[in-house]
């Protein structure tokens, strides 16, 4: 009997394992968006937050993506001064729909860069303001891990869902382990930062892309690097990194739900950019690159119709 019952009780939880893990996919999908600015095309990550009466959502992404929207001008100030003003272009975010199990289509917004922290000085990781409110429901959320200093275990079963070659490949879900943890990778002047390796899949457009523990879809990294020419090394911005950077700019609420939200006039006066920051750009290590994002598909289009044609 009590063998009978053990048996039982294991296929249970084999069953709830199999549900739970069949649902995190299609939720990634969900949270999942490609990030156009300009020609190139880069991945993101939803985090939908209630302001007053409405859902307004905001999205994570690598600054290398959106950097080419980057603009300087300089200003004459009421004392007759003179200072450089940095704004950004607005980003498109664009996410496809199926039905089916087939393209019916796309939805497309506009978003704000709000935040940057720079690719070759800081810590190449950005926030977007979707501007169109009630765009999506409040349900929409990636679920960071909230432990601050999180170190998550080698060879833990990983998923990325990204924008793998841009939005031809929009919402494509891969997997693989965590490899190692804090490899450290030379940027631009004496700027060092800490990454994490992992082997899930990732192509030019990938950048920006979450990466989560499999079994649950709980965030711990976003895909920025990538190993020149060679698939499955590949590096990730932590997530206790980007904690770090959400708390010295103020935006911690955009990780952690329980945290107060600012009002829209509060967000709208958030400085985009750190004023000690000089220059921008792509840091570019000696045998890692930030590849994974930045994507040009228009440039690229032949190549990939000839890869489809013959592949």
């Amino acid at each position: 009997m009590k063998s009978s019952l053990f048996l039982v009780f294991a296929l249970s939880l084999a069953l709830l394992g199999g549900t739970a893990l069949a649902g995190v996919p299609d939720d990634l999908q969900q949270i999942s968006v490609t990030i156009k600015s300009g020609e190139a095309q880069g991945s993101g990550n939803l985090v939908t937050r209630k302001i007053g009466e409405d859902t307004v959502s905001f999205v994570w992404t690598a600054a290398h993506v959106v950097d080419n929207l980057r603009t300087s001008r300089t200003v004459v100030t009421a004392n007759g001064t003179t200072r450089t003003l940095i704004e950004y272009k607005d980003a498109e975010i664009v996410q496809e729909r199926q039905e089916g199990g087939r393209r019916v289509g796309e939805v497309k917004f506009d978003a704000k860069v709000i935040k940057v922290s720079d690719a070759d000085y800081g810590e190449d990781l950005a926030l977007l303001m979707v501007r169109c409110k009630n765009a999506y429901p409040i349900t929409l959320n990636t679920k960071f891990h909230l432990e601050k200093d999180y170190i998550p275990a080698i060879g833990v079963e990983l998923a990325h869902c990204g924008s793998l070659l841009g939005q031809f490949g929009a919402n494509s879900y891969t997997t693989g382990v965590l490899s190692q943890v804090g490899r450290t990778l030379p940027m631009k002047g004496a700027n060092v930062k800490v990454f994490d390796q992992v082997t899930a899949v990732a192509f030019p457009g990938s950048s920006g892309g979450g990466v989560y523990i499999k079994a649950d879809g709980v965030y711990v990294g976003m895909l920025t690097q990538g190993v020149q020419r060679l698939q499955g090394f590949n590096f990730i911005v932590p997530v206790r990194r980007i904690h770090a950077f959400a708390k010295e700019a103020k935006i911690e609420w955009a990780i952690d739900p329980t945290v107060k939200m600012p009002t829209l006039k509060d967000i709208e006066a958030i400085p985009v950019e750190d004023a000690a920051v000089v220059g921008s750009g792509r840091g570019s290590p000696d045998l890692s690159e930030p590849c994974l994002g930045g994507f040009n598909f228009e440039a690229a289009r032949s190549w990939i119709e000839q890869f489809v044609r013959t592949q």
